[in-house]
């Protein structure tokens, strides 16, 4: 079940594209979270969705929101992507455990071993002020 709204964010530490730890709870205090969970680089409609948030970065920076993805693929696979698509903020490897953050936060579809499309939206204080599943 998704988490729900109003609940602390689960806290997680991930590597990004460059090898970095990106821990969420290092936000709380600071910036608001956007977390993008999409199934795989490379698809088509995760290409498309990750080109909206690139084009729209400004409107993150000016609301002091900070975007990470989040999916199952590699650092490696990542890092090919984000140079490839120009994406500049953290893309997060949810690798190993497969899916471990994702499950934390009710988005994890184990029967096809995925990150299932949503966004959380975390506040300041660390607890989800919005959140969206999609189909």
């Amino acid at each position: 079940m998704p988490i729900a709204v109003g609940q602390p964010a689960p806290d997680f530490v991930l590597k990004d594209q460059n090898q970095q730890e990106v821990k969420l709870s290092d936000f709380r205090g600071k910036k608001n979270v956007v977390l993008m969970f999409y199934p795989l680089d490379w698809s088509p409609v995760c290409t498309n969705e990750h080109a909206c948030f690139v084009n729209d970065m400004k409107q993150f920076e000016q609301l002091s929101a900070q975007v990470l993805g989040i999916s199952v693929d590699s650092v490696w696979s990542h890092k090919a992507f984000a140079e490839k698509t120009g994406i500049r903020y953290p893309l997060l490897a949810d690798f190993q455990p497969r899916g471990s953050v994702a499950d934390k936060f009710g988005v994890f579809l184990a029967d096809k071993g995925i990150t299932g499309r949503a966004i959380a939206i975390v506040d300041k204080a660390g607890k989800v002020a919005w959140f969206k599943n999609y189909d």
